[in-house]
């Protein structure tokens, strides 16, 4: 904005300068002019009388003195012609065929020239005629170097280029006091932005901050952050309400597990770990979902992870969890494909995509799982075939509690993959939706590989 402001103030007073630098120019140097004209004008008179009584006695010493006065003090050349055009007497200046001089012979006084511009003005030339009787006897002619006449022009044109300067500079620093007066309140509301944006929910605006106009804005946004405070507020009460009730039916039944074990044959306890190691990845799950609902999800809880293992330990448990449903995973290599996330929520997300896979395709097809490493990413792809979604449907997929209406008899909340996006993207991930030509839908996981160090 201060860039604007002070084009806005410079082109038009650029503009302004330097038209109104030309006028004054064009003034001073007419003005000099003439005076220089008149002033010379008077020299000529008082010669054109001397010279009168020289040309009436045919005596050139009487006007010669004058002459050669003149030239010592002022140094201005002046010369008298006689009415034949011819030079009677002169201090050095050579007359002939002055335009003024011809005119003075023929009875007219010459005139200043129109407008000039400084460097335009040579000369200063004046030529006045010499009557006797109410004839013409002849003509003074004075011819003065004009060199300070445009000097003092140039100092005049100088001083106004210097005012202009100091008149840019001045819209200058104007422009920036104004745009700094101006963005006060924006760089307030941007600063009070990124304080809330890093948690600082009650940063607010000071009310005097800016020009009055702009109050109003500092106003509401007040408002607004408190309210946005207040919703914060009440949704982490919600939170800490909701992580209290579910937590409290996961430690029963994780004592119930345990008395149950303990109850039953040492040939039932794999099954019995099985739902234990169940319920608590559950128990984790809830931990994971509920930080992330409070934006919550701090970097030291990554750990370092191999994804190959942990996509076939879910396919495993999603196997059993199906009945023997096929469930295949293709890895290109067997090194592992290491990954600094947070283990729970990846797995979170995935078993959230291999459940839509699952639910939404026929039993008696395969769900396809493979991990492949390109370009500093880990790809896991699920692909199921069912009957997938139309094409205009698959942007608004992972969108919170949308559904497709072509899948309207199936039991859902349109939860699952907007919460597996949220939580790829707290481990620097994301998650892409395509459709396969031969039908289906193939979700793509994408993680930052991690290089281990020795």
């Amino acid at each position: 904005m201060r860039r604007r402001l002070a084009q806005f103030l410079y082109v038009p007073s650029v503009a302004l300068l330097a038209v109104l630098g030309l006028a004054y120019a064009c003034s001073v140097a007419q003005a000099n002019q003439q005076e220089a004209h008149l002033e010379r004008l008077r020299d000529a008179a008082y010669l054109a009388l001397v010279a009168r009584q020289s040309l009436v006695d045919r005596d050139t010493s009487i006007v010669s003195d004058d002459l050669e006065r003149y030239r010592e003090v002022y140094g201005i050349g002046a010369a008298v012609l006689d009415s034949s055009g011819e030079t009677w007497a002169s201090n050095g200046l050579d007359a002939a065929g002055v335009e003024e001089a011809e005119a003075a012979l023929a009875g007219r006084r010459s005139h200043p020239h129109g407008h000039v511009l400084p460097w335009q003005i040579e000369h200063v030339v004046v030529a006045e005629p010499v009557f006797v009787g109410g004839d013409v006897a002849g003509a003074v002619v004075i011819v003065a170097d004009a060199d300070a006449l445009s000097r003092d022009a140039w100092i005049h044109v100088g001083l106004l280029i210097a005012g202009a300067a100091g008149a840019l500079l001045l819209a200058g620093w104007v422009a920036g006091r104004i745009a700094d007066w101006v963005l006060r309140p924006v760089r307030s509301v941007e600063a009070a932005m990124w304080e809330i944006g890093s948690g600082d929910l009650a940063a607010r605006i000071p009310a005097s901050v800016g020009p009055p106009e702009i109050g109003g804005v500092v106003e509401r946004f007040n408002e607004m952050a408190d309210k946005v405070e207040t919703l914060v507020q009440r949704r982490q009460e919600f939170v800490s309400n909701v992580s209290h009730e579910l937590r409290t039916p996961l430690s029963g039944a994780l004592l119930r597990i345990d008395e149950l074990q303990a109850s039953l044959p040492s040939e039932h306890t794999v099954e019995v770990e099985e739902v234990r190691s169940e319920v608590l990845r559950i128990a984790r799950t809830l931990d994971e979902m509920l930080r992330l609902a409070d934006d919550a999800m701090p970097d030291h809880e990554t750990e370092q992870v191999d994804v190959q293992e942990l996509v076939r330990h879910r396919a495993e448990d999603w196997r059993r969890l199906v009945g023997g449903r096929e469930i295949t995973v293709t890895t290109p290599t067997l090194e592992p494909s290491w990954a600094m996330i947070n283990r729970t929520a990846v797995e979170a997300a995935l078993d959230a995509i291999i459940h839509n896979a699952v639910k939404y395709s026929p039993d008696s097809t395969p769900v396809e799982m493979a991990v492949d490493t390109a370009g500093g990413l880990i790809e896991v792809t699920v692909r199921d075939h069912g009957t997938g979604v139309p094409p205009d449907e698959l942007e608004k997929i992972t969108e919170r509690a949308w559904r497709s209406p072509s899948h309207a008899d199936v039991r859902g909340t349109g939860l699952g993959l907007s919460i597996a996006a949220e939580l790829l993207a707290t481990n620097g991930g994301s998650l892409e939706l395509r459709l396969p030509r031969d039908g289906g839908l193939l979700a793509c996981l994408r993680i930052p590989t991690w290089e281990v160090t020795a």
